[in-house]
């Protein structure tokens, strides 16, 4: 019975590990800033995923990928890690992960819009309401009335709301092409070589933008290493590796719809973790989210 639904059961883990990695990379984000957590994760994730799979393959190093899953999935660490993950953990510092991984529900009918436009991709009547229960949910929470100009307004930063929507976008064409490059190729070794390509992008950003200064500072900041630490252990390792193993087993639809819990499983650890004011509209808009993905692939 496990086995005839391990892909969901990994895109039920891949929930968890998202959730507790944002509270992690949120807290370290502000003490030292995203683009040190970023780098610093993806170091201490290549040693584990490296250390796990010379234990259970017996190479350190993805010696047996072939030159397809090489190319697919570096491609992909690129767009996943580095463009997605950039914007993403920005969006955490700006605007926290709670709304981030709310914004990041608009993915899913966003896909489906694309497919539908660029590959003539069917779209039901079910699908295109659960698309509107998804964006609604969405509005919900990010727009609010001004009474004394009587106007709608962004009740968070603009600046963050954007951020947290390219970072969704990254992650989700990161995964596509990660599913492509792929194929029957042992999920953790995959991740393995998707963290090689973001070391590489972010070395390049870091060297270009002078910032190797401020990672020699993160890697003092005790408090932020753990969180750091913490999060590379249930984000690039276990939560990136689950996600690849899900879309081994099952549909990118599916995985979808059970990783878009993540707004509901992080709104308890927000209110205990970072003494947020959760209203009763963010919770609403957090579930009509997640109901209008499971609709989408119904």
């Amino acid at each position: 019975m496990f086995q005839s639904h391990l892909g969901e059961a990994a895109a039920l883990t891949t929930a968890i590990c998202w959730t507790i990695t944002a509270i992690c990379f949120e807290s370290a984000g502000k003490k030292v800033g995203s683009l040190a957590v970023n780098f610093i994760r993806l170091i201490i994730a290549f040693v584990l995923l490296g250390a796990y799979t010379f234990f259970i393959r017996g190479m350190f190093l993805p010696f047996d990928a072939s030159g397809h899953n090489w190319m697919w999935l570096l491609i992909s660490g690129m767009i996943g890690f580095v463009i997605g993950d950039l914007f993403l953990f920005q969006s955490y510092v700006e605007i926290g992960s709670r709304i981030s991984l709310l914004i990041m529900s608009a993915v899913p009918p966003i896909t489906a819009i694309t497919g539908y436009f660029l590959m003539g991709e069917r779209i039901t009547l079910l699908a295109a309401f659960g698309m509107f229960i998804t964006m609604a949910g969405i509005a919900l929470v990010i727009l609010s009335r001004n009474t004394d100009k009587n106007k709608i307004k962004f009740s968070h930063p603009v600046k963050g709301l954007t951020y947290a929507f390219i970072g969704a976008l990254g992650q989700t064409f990161g995964l596509v092409f990660s599913k492509f490059g792929m194929g029957s190729y042992n999920p953790f070794a995959a991740t393995q070589i998707r963290v090689i390509s973001a070391i590489i992008g972010f070395a390049i950003i870091i060297t270009v933008t002078k910032n190797w200064g401020k990672l020699r500072i993160a890697l003092n900041n005790n408090d932020a290493m753990k969180f750091i630490s913490l999060g590379s252990f249930f984000g690039p390792f276990l939560g990136v590796s689950f996600s690849l193993m899900a879309v081994q087993y099952t549909t990118t639809g599916i995985v979808s719809t059970i990783t878009s819990i993540s707004p509901i499983l992080i709104i308890p650890a927000s209110i205990l973790m970072f003494k947020e004011k959760v209203l009763p509209k963010e919770i609403l808009g957090a579930i009509m989210s997640i109901i209008g993905v499971i609709l989408l692939f119904i």
